[in-house]
């Protein structure tokens, strides 16, 4: 299936490993030319060599203006445009009794999982409105939904990143600018090999027993009983950026493999 994306221009932070190098690898095979981005990037432009596509790597923090300003002019010297924005950079931030949670660890997670989205969207949509065509994505999460208990400053922060972005979605559809967020949830990145690490310390177990009991006792709306892999959601982010997903705006396409238990988003 042809995407309609040959030459377009994308700019993906958190691209190294995990969903944000899968859909770095997924949209160079359509001939997206790439601006990649990471806090560091020593590993990302390694890996950048083997893409097929053109591709710009840029060391930033998210959560500096400043950094997302030089991002977006370097991306702006080298390729003239950036027509796609993909979000993928977040944590999961500390964990325990929300009212145990200080107030530098909501920070951390608003600052991380939420204001840099904002911080994207003022240097990158405006030009895309002026152009008439974009493209701006958030990867948000199950808990913006169905949230957890012990993980309050994550599901607050991708709960407000979810309303931010459907709210652009409304003013910017109809300069051709459509804003969408995409929902995994459970998928094998960096961040849940850690929190399967820790839970295999912490149980005195396997790995791939950790994943498993985690799987039975905290997501059984994953009826395939395993993790989702990061090519599976870079597919769906593929869609929407894409001609093929012209008419959805303002969506939270879920790919967590029926984790949420509810018809509704």
């Amino acid at each position: 299936m042809d995407l309609g994306l040959k030459n377009r221009v994308a700019l993906i932070t958190g691209a190294t490993g995990g969903i944000g190098f899968a859909t770095a690898s997924l949209l160079s095979q359509e001939g997206v030319r790439l601006i990649l981005s990471d806090i560091e990037v020593n590993r990302l432009k390694s890996d950048a060599e083997s893409l097929p596509s053109e591709t710009l790597v840029v060391a930033a923090d998210v959560t500096r203006q400043s950094d997302v300003e030089t991002l977006a002019r370097n991306a702006r010297g080298r390729f003239g445009a950036i027509d796609i924005v993909i979000h993928t950079s977040g944590i999961t931030g500390a964990k325990g009794d929300p009212l145990d949670m200080t107030d530098e660890d909501y920070r951390e997670a608003w600052e991380v999982d939420f204001f840099s989205a904002v911080r994207l969207a003022r240097v990158t949509v405006p030009a895309m409105r002026s152009r008439g065509w974009g493209r701006f994505v958030c990867i948000t999460s199950e808990n913006a939904v169905q949230p957890y208990w012990e993980e309050a400053t994550y599901n607050t922060a991708k709960a407000a990143l979810s309303a931010f972005v459907k709210n652009l979605s409304y003013r910017e559809a109809r300069h051709g600018v459509l804003c969408n967020t995409i929902a995994p949830a459970f998928i094998e990145t960096p961040m849940t090999d850690d929190m399967m690490k820790q839970r295999a310390e912490k149980l005195g177990v396997s790995f791939d027993e950790a994943v498993a009991s985690f799987l039975e006792e905290e997501r059984p709306g994953i009826a395939m009983k395993r993790r989702g892999k990061a090519d599976e959601v870079a597919a769906a982010i593929a869609l929407v950026v894409s001609e093929r997903g012209s008419f959805i705006n303002g969506s939270n396409l879920r790919v967590d493999g029926g984790s949420v238990q509810a018809v509704q988003n």
